[in-house]
């Protein structure tokens, strides 16, 4: 796809990585429209803007619906960004707090893409190519300890993206249903926690271009090496994830360089008392 006077939305495009996609599809033509539950500082130039919506809300969610298909009769992209993640001990906190969390997590990081997509599938499917670019993360391909529903909510839409792309190839085949899968990156939203992490400048540039090529599933970074992890031992990767995530290239280096040998050998001498999780 040619994105150059094409309309794209993006959700939860002021800060993180939001932003910087909101910045590369500008820079390569594109007109932007974003949303967030609250007023950005300033928008990143005249072909952006913006509308305040809590995507956790489903009236707030059907008025956004309404509201672009009235107004943005050309939208051709939609990009499902915004996520929250929430720390979660099932054996330490309380049942409010888990409930609480967990249907937050639940309503903007799954039902929010679920219900956009629906809603703006048909506008999509009138235009003469369109996409929609779901942002889920490697922890859909191995959960991590400390955030079992984050990680189920990643999962869960990466299979519905999935799902969807089966549906649309057949009675809309000039509509793309992608996947991009980030590996820890920089933002507001990890501060904290682990090393290494990727750039949402990085990140962006990857799912813009995974939109040009029309790649149905672009994993970034160190993403694609957990997915060869996955698929060459996946009990490692499971294991790995679980506290670890920030040794994924030392393990797939330890699978070229020494072997399976090496790589057990590796894995078994690392403490599993280690209790920092970096993905």
């Amino acid at each position: 796809m040619h994105l150059k006077g094409k309309k794209a939305f993006v959700t939860g495009g002021t800060e993180g990585i939001g932003a910087a996609i909101v910045t590369q599809l500008v820079a390569r033509g594109a007109e932007v429209v974003t949303c967030a539950r609250h007023e950005p500082g300033q928008l990143p130039g005249p072909r952006v803007s913006f509308r305040r919506c809590d995507l956790a809300s489903a009236a707030d969610r059907e008025a956004l619906i309404a509201w672009l298909v009235s107004t943005h009769p050309d939208l051709a992209v939609l990009v499902n960004n915004a996520a929250v993640q929430h720390a979660l001990d099932f054996m330490q906190a309380g049942l409010t707090q888990i409930q609480a969390a967990a249907s937050l997590e639940l309503a903007l990081n799954l039902e929010a893409p679920i219900m956009l997509s629906a809603g703006l599938l048909p506008l999509l499917a009138r235009q003469p190519e369109a996409a929609i670019v779901n942002v889920t993360t490697g922890l859909a391909l191995a959960p991590k300890q400390s955030a079992p529903v984050y990680c189920a909510t990643k999962a869960a839409l990466r299979s519905f993206t999935r799902s969807l792309r089966y549906q649309v190839e057949v009675s809309a085949p000039h509509v793309r249903v992608q996947e991009v899968i980030p590996p820890l990156v920089d933002t507001r939203m990890t501060a904290g926690r682990g090393t290494g992490k990727m750039s949402p400048s990085a990140v962006a540039e990857a799912l813009v271009t995974a939109i040009e090529r029309g790649t149905d599933e672009c994993c970034v970074g160190k993403s694609r090496l957990l997915r060869l992890v996955m698929r060459i031992a996946p009990g490692l990767g499971y294991r790995i994830l679980k506290r670890e995530g920030g040794k994924i290239r030392a393990l797939v280096s330890g699978l070229f360089t020494g072997g399976l040998a090496g790589t057990v050998a590796w894995f078994t001498l690392k403490p599993d008392r280690q209790k920092g999780d970096s993905a």
